[in-house]
Order: C-alpha cells, then structure tokens, then sequence
C-alpha cells in the first residue's frame, strides 16, 4: 500500500478508529491491537477504554509474530479470542453475529462463510491460547491451527460479502471503500 493501512481513510475515521469501534460496539470485552511497523504513528489512535496497545517488535517476521504478540498479552485463558487484522474492516453487525454463533456453536474454531468460502474474523476457544502463542510462519499459522483442530472448526455462513474482504493493494482500497461508503476513499 505504500503506508500503514491502518492509518486509511475509512468513512469518518481511519481504518483502525473504525475497527476499534466496531469490535467494541459488537460487545467485547477487550481488544488489544497488535502494533509493529510505524506503531509510533497509529498507537495514538488505538487507545481508549478496553483496548491495550502491544508492540510487537518482531513483526517483520510475519503475521504469525503478531498472533503471538496478541496471544501473549492473553490473561483469561477461558475467553475466546477473535484475530483480525486492521485490512480486513468488519461492521459490527457481523462481528456481533459471529460472536454469538461462537458462543452457542460448541466448536474450538468459529469461522464466517460466505457462498461456501472461509473469510475472516475466526475465533478461538479460550483453551487454544497456548497454541496461538506458538504459530510460526514456517507451519502456516493460523492455517496450521485450524488443519490441526478441523474436526472442531465450525462455519458460520453468513449473506454478507465483507467476511471476504481483504485490502492488500490501493486498487483494493478503493473498491472496498467506495462499496463501504459509496464514494472512493483519500488514502491518505
């Protein structure tokens, strides 16, 4: 993208203003926000009530580094854990539903489908935070988790397109905001 994709324009507010409030207005308890690359610049944007900022110093070793930042600062063993990443911006509506899918599914994994492909957020018992905080690259991550534990991942399907959404390139960017909002967005 050429800058931190979190710091975005999406709507009224930046990419990680908007997940934040998102995940907070879909009743969680607690978000902690995995920082690495210009963390200096968007920790001020991430803080507030209920959220914790981690830095994780090793984020150019991947994704993996930062699923076991975020896991490390885990207390409560026995609360489910929702990994999303700042490019995958979700409404709290299916962030909502999601949660109350894990909460009555019964399985170890909750995932959102749409049209039969696996999208993002997942979701994570509790009793997998030991195992979050040891994913590596090399195994695949979080693929590797939801391999290891396939018989307990559970679907959720859901009529909503954004569990697939994922913005890696400005092109992106642009087609999901103006989706998002009906008008491109600044990138700034």
């Amino acid at each position: 993208m050429g800058r931190p994709k979190g710091l975005l324009s999406w709507g009224d507010a930046t990419l990680i203003e908007y997940q934040l409030r998102r995940l907070l207005d879909a009743g969680l308890d607690r978000v902690i926000v995995v920082l690495g690359h210009a963390w200096e610049q968007i920790a001020p944007l991430a803080g507030g009530e209920n959220v914790e900022i981690v830095v994780n110093d090793r984020y150019r070793e991947g994704r993996a580094s930062s699923v076991r930042a975020g896991a490390g600062a885990v207390w409560d063993e026995d609360e489910a854990v929702l990994v999303l990443a700042v490019d995958q911006p979700r409404p709290a509506t299916l962030l909502s539903r999601l949660l109350q899918a894990h909460r009555t599914g019964g399985g170890l994994i909750t995932v959102p489908t749409f049209e039969g492909r696996r999208g993002h957020p997942a979701l994570y018992s509790g009793a997998l935070t030991p195992e979050l905080r040891q994913v590596t690259e090399e195994s695949q991550g979080l693929r590797a988790l939801a391999r290891a534990h396939a018989r307990h991942v559970k679907e959720v399907p859901l009529d909503d397109p954004t569990v697939l959404l994922d913005i890696n390139t400005p092109e992106e960017y642009q087609w999901a905001h103006t989706d998002f909002f009906g008008r491109p967005g600044l990138g700034e």
